[in-house]
């Protein structure tokens, strides 16, 4: 069967792209210790699942569901030196699929009646400078032109830094705290990358700046929104937000950060980190089965009403190749496979996570996969290679 998921355009969605932070890098090859659900014998997700840790990747847990039912598998170490496989249900680091989760908080407050989705920002948020035309909707879709504080790329090739995520510097001090204002000031000091509404262009900063708007809206804290508004009504109980706690609670694989020093290579367990520092854009943690029922709660209604679950999947015109919506992704996998499926993949240092559903939640497939991150990104393209396969698997099938 011929598969749209092989087209140049859609991995460049569903794998490696400059929007998510150093997703799928990797180290050496380890070898693959290995647990499955027996559902159902599934010989080419097994292999795909596989081809992750052949690639170098250092663990991989994965969830599919679909008419023949729920199928997990686990494959490679939960540490590297040990013989352990990862935890079928661990927790991992989430990285950017948070936003999906910020989105649907924020347009909870919506469906609530707290605030509006074209209501200005400025208004609620005074004292930070920001523009008086950038909107809710502008946040969640990319559009507000707000310089993104871990970094713009141009396409010029010019590169503005922003606070440092990557490299020796970066594990050295990954224990710091940034406060969400810091964050955004820090943001606006730099002009902005358009005018509002008139462009498109991923910027962590958004994300930031829609956690102010939930708590100067509520008078609460984000984290306790989150549980009361989103992970509570889905029972998602091993999910949380952990603000400035560097601990994964309950079970979980490592991740790992390798960087050069002295001419000596050195790689770090950087599994406990700060994650303040990508805040409410990336600072989540879930698991493979929290997920599913996540996504399944959104696209299904169980947040707020099918009016605005549309509004979520509707793509902005202005991303492209992307289908960015409001905190969630569309592509289209082609008529011989599931078509449109929705989706918001995320890293963060050495953790990378799947999140895909085809609208109507018939086929789901949620991962987590560890591995040895450098600044580099030395396995970028076996990791596009490897979702590539893994999507063709779960939904080309037949």
């Amino acid at each position: 069967m011929k598969s749209h998921v092989d087209s140049p355009q859609v991995l460049r969605r569903a794998g490696i792209t400059a929007l998510t932070v150093a997703m799928f890098l990797g180290g050496g090859a380890v070898p693959a210790a290995a647990s499955e659900s027996r559902t159902t014998d599934r010989p080419e997700l097994r292999a795909a699942v596989d081809a992750f840790v052949s690639a170098g990747f250092t663990g991989m847990q994965v969830r599919v569901h679909d008419e023949h039912g729920e199928w997990t598998r686990t494959v490679g170490v939960r540490e590297l030196g040990r013989p352990g496989k990862p935890p079928a249900d661990g927790r991992f680091r989430i990285g950017s699929t948070t936003k999906t989760f910020t989105a649907a908080l924020m347009l909870r407050l919506v469906a609530d009646g707290r605030i509006g989705l074209d209501d200005a920002v400025a208004p609620h948020l005074p004292g930070y400078g920001l523009d008086p035309r950038i909107t809710v909707r502008m946040l969640l879709q990319h559009t507000s032109g707000i310089f993104n504080f871990t970094g713009e790329y141009y396409p010029d090739g010019t590169v503005v830094p922003g606070i440092t995520w990557s490299g020796q510097e970066w594990v050295q001090g990954r224990f710091r705290t940034y406060r969400p204002e810091e964050l955004v000031r820090l943001a606006l000091s730099h002009p902005g990358r358009f005018e509002p509404g008139t462009g498109w262009s991923y910027s962590n900063t958004n994300y930031v700046v829609a956690r102010l708007l939930i708590e100067k809206v509520t008078g609460r804290p984000y984290a306790e929104q989150m549980r009361e508004r989103v992970l509570n009504p889905l029972e998602l109980r091993d999910t949380s937000a952990p603000g400035t706690s560097p601990a994964i609670p309950g079970p979980h694989a490592h991740a790992y950060y390798t960087y050069a020093t002295g001419g000596v290579s050195r790689t770090v367990d950087v599994s406990r980190q700060n994650p303040s520092w990508i805040s409410s854009a990336g600072e989540m943690i879930s698991t493979t089965e929290d997920l599913h029922r996540f996504f399944a709660g959104v696209l299904g209604g169980k947040l707020f009403p099918a009016a605005l679950v549309a509004e979520m999947r509707r793509p902005e015109p202005r991303s492209g190749e992307f289908g960015y919506g409001l905190g969630l992704m569309s592509m289209d996998t082609g008529a011989d496979c599931s078509g449109t499926v929705a989706y918001h993949n995320g890293s963060v240092q050495g953790y990378a996570t799947l999140m895909y559903s085809t609208p109507d939640g018939s086929r789901t497939l949620e991962a987590s996969v560890t591995y040895v991150d450098d600044a580099a990104q030395s396995q970028a393209s076996a990791g596009q290679k490897a979702i590539k396969d893994l999507m063709t698997a779960v939904f080309c099938a037949e």
